[in-house]
């Protein structure tokens, strides 16, 4: 009896540590179960952090790289404006190196031939400006104010009389007036008028490159129906650039042509409308019916747009160009000059004369016959270039 009691008693202790050790090893499963469950989360979020790391690393690599993109682009652009006026700058000098040795290299010959400055060197350089078409009235005025003010400012010293000549010719070429081509704002109607022969048809195919390359939306009109082959020339122009013309046959109304353009150009939006004139002066009384007609056609059927009437005028031509603005002014109402064939001539003083005996600014300026040579009027670049300075 008592051996089956120590029996029992041996097999429940068994049994209990057996329990005992079952419930340990199932307290320790149960702890481990979920730490084995959280490694996974721990790697899982472990893993979107260094991403998310990795990703700002990249965002902030990829923004300093545009950054300095960006600035390297900026310095380009920059660059690219300096290379172009510098260019611009240096194809007007060559462009103005007929005149120059018409003018600038006679005035400084003069200079270096005299030590002091008195009543003769004034008049030897009152020569050289009439004789570079100036004019008289526009010499006159020129010398008057270097004897006044080399007096006031007490210049004895011939070669000094050089600086204030230049800063003479600056103030008049600039004369309170703007010399920017008025085509910033859309629409703009652009009148081209001026004799034939003059360059007119080849300045409206420049400036509408220009006008094309600004991304304006350009369309040109052939308004030119009187002289033979004009309509052809333009379109070969215009194809060059890569714009429409208007056109109709040759021998027809002017007006009309011009009427067509407008509704067109109001129907596609474009920017900019240059409308080519006939060129005939042998009849003042024909001229101006003729513009006029335009003009009332262009007041009518385009007034939201702006203005500008350009006469074109050949530089080789000299006081005869200016002969020929004088009546062109009588019948219109010009807004700015194109100067044409600048660099063809030595009788550049031109230039002069229209700003001062006309009061119309000179806008743009043919410095050869490349696509880009017609060049905006800058004065003072102007004179830099007439005297060989660097700009």
């Amino acid at each position: 009896m008592f051996k089956k009691f120590i029996s029992k008693f041996k097999k429940d202790n068994q049994e209990s540590a057996k329990k005992e050790q079952e419930d340990v090893q199932n307290s320790e499963n149960t702890i481990e179960k979920p730490i084995e469950e959280i490694k996974p989360i721990e790697n899982e979020i472990k893993e979107e952090v260094l991403e998310k790391i990795e990703e700002s690393i990249q965002e902030k690599i990829v923004e300093q790289a545009e950054d300095a993109t960006e600035k390297e682009e900026e310095n380009q652009i920059e660059e690219q404006k300096r290379e172009k006026k510098l260019s611009f700058f240096a194809k007007l000098k060559k462009g103005l190196t007929k005149t120059r040795e018409g003018i600038a290299g006679k005035v400084d010959e003069v200079l270096k031939t005299y030590k002091k400055v008195d009543e003769e060197l004034f008049e030897e350089l009152e020569e050289i400006l009439i004789t570079s078409d100036a004019g008289v009235h526009t010499t006159m005025e020129i010398i008057d104010r270097l004897r006044s003010m080399a007096k006031e400012r007490k210049i004895t010293e011939a070669q000094d009389l050089k600086e204030l000549l230049k800063e003479i010719l600056g103030e008049l070429l600039e004369m309170e007036k703007t010399h920017a081509l008025n085509v910033e704002s859309s629409p703009t109607i652009v009148l081209m008028v001026g004799v034939n022969g003059v360059g007119k048809t080849t300045s409206i195919g420049k400036i509408a490159h220009q006008l094309k390359s600004q991304g304006k939306k350009v369309l040109l009109a052939a308004g030119d129906t009187f002289r033979a082959a004009a309509i052809d020339q333009l379109e070969i122009w215009a194809n060059r650039v890569g714009v429409d013309v208007i056109k109709h046959q040759e021998g027809a109304d002017p007006a009309a042509v011009i009427y067509d353009a407008i509704q067109s150009a109001k129907a596609r939006k474009m920017d900019v409308l240059i409308c080519d004139t006939a060129g005939r002066l042998h009849n003042k009384k024909n001229l101006m019916n003729e513009l006029g007609k335009v003009a009332k056609v262009v007041d009518r059927e385009y007034p939201e747009a702006s203005k500008e009437v350009l006469l074109v005028l050949d530089a080789t031509t000299g006081q005869n160009a200016i002969q020929q603005a004088k009546i062109f002014k009588e019948v219109t109402d010009i807004t700015g000059v194109v100067l044409t064939k600048l660099d063809g001539t030595a009788k550049g003083g031109v230039v002069l004369g229209i700003s001062s005996e006309l009061d119309i600014p000179v806008k743009l300026i043919g410095v050869g016959e490349g696509m880009d040579d017609l060049q905006k009027f800058v004065p003072q670049d102007f004179v830099n270039a007439l005297f060989g300075e660097e700009n």
